[in-house]
């Protein structure tokens, strides 16, 4: 049995996994409350979808490669198949759409979100050993079965309990509280799955290590991800734009001032300019005398 290290560098990976993490599922937060107070229909959709991107790409998936780089066995290199890389980010947003969608279009239930975080979490367990799948190395990989149980257990609650803080949780504090709880819940299944990995070395020097370098990969995650999270922001300040002057975003309906009142350029709420008034300043009517 080879050795294997999940944390070869130490905290910084599973620190900056678990900050991806919250980050993600904060965002993702924000934008389900704020579907809440919309009418179904395409702004729904949107934030909705804004939301999916927010916590199955950065707050699981991200979250779960940046942990990733913290594998090692020695004896033997590590490398990366693009293409399951690649379907490992697709079933993560799938696994979260589904859930998201099922439980925020419509008013939920909770039989809903118990349906839906079931759904959710075999998504993204099958996220994470497809991204275990992605990994080659000089011999084979294989895992205990009752850890594995474990994390799947772990995932399908963490799911549940996602979905349900995504339906009901609003302001600061409760957001910011769920997306603690949402993050240790994506960091506790993927340490418990990866703790069941089990490395066989070929000790003849047969087996061939094909793919792509860890480093190579980051280069092209980052890439991919500075990209969409700007389209993200972009897509979200417009919507945001546009429901404002529609009189269809949250902040319909309140005394709250807005735009160019909200930045103190109000219009004075004097009194309008009376025609037998003078507009001179100082000037005064004197008896007998016209006031110009």
């Amino acid at each position: 049995m080879a050795e294997v290290h999940h944390f070869t560098h130490g905290w910084l990976n599973p620190g900056f996994a678990y900050v991806v993490a919250v980050v993600g599922a904060l965002i993702g937060l924000y934008c389900t409350a704020r579907a809440r107070t919309l009418r179904q229909g395409p702004a729904r959709v949107k934030w909705l979808t804004i939301a999916t991107v927010a916590i199955g790409g950065a707050g699981v998936w991200l979250a779960h490669f940046t942990a990733m780089l913290g594998f090692d066995v020695a004896d033997s290199p590590v490398r990366y198949s693009p293409a399951l890389t690649a379907a490992s980010l697709a079933l993560s947003l799938a696994a979260v759409g589904i859930g998201l969608f099922l439980v925020g279009y419509r008013e939920p239930s909770t039989a809903a979100i118990l349906r839906a975080g079931g759904i959710t979490g075999a998504g993204l367990l099958g996220m994470h050993y497809t991204g275990m799948a992605a990994v080659d190395v000089a011999g084979e990989i294989s895992y205990q079965p009752q850890l594995v149980a474990l994390s799947a257990i772990i995932a399908v609650v963490a799911a549940t309990a996602a979905l349900w803080f995504s339906a009901t949780v609003a302001g600061r504090r409760p957001i910011a509280v769920a997306s603690a709880l949402m993050a240790a819940g994506v960091c506790g299944m993927h340490y418990t799955a990866m703790a069941a990995v089990r490395v066989e070395l070929d000790h003849a020097g047969l087996a061939t290590v094909d793919g792509v370098r860890p480093l190579a990969l980051i280069v092209s995650v980052a890439l991919v991800f500075a990209v969409a999270m700007t389209l993200m922001a972009t897509v979200a300040l417009q919507a945001m734009t546009t429901e404002e002057f529609a009189g269809v975003g949250p902040a319909t309906g309140t005394k709250e001032p807005v735009g160019l009142a909200a930045a103190g350029f109000a219009p004075p709420t004097a009194e309008p300019i009376r025609l037998d008034m003078p507009i001179t300043p100082g000037l005064r009517s004197r008896p007998g005398r016209a006031p110009y």
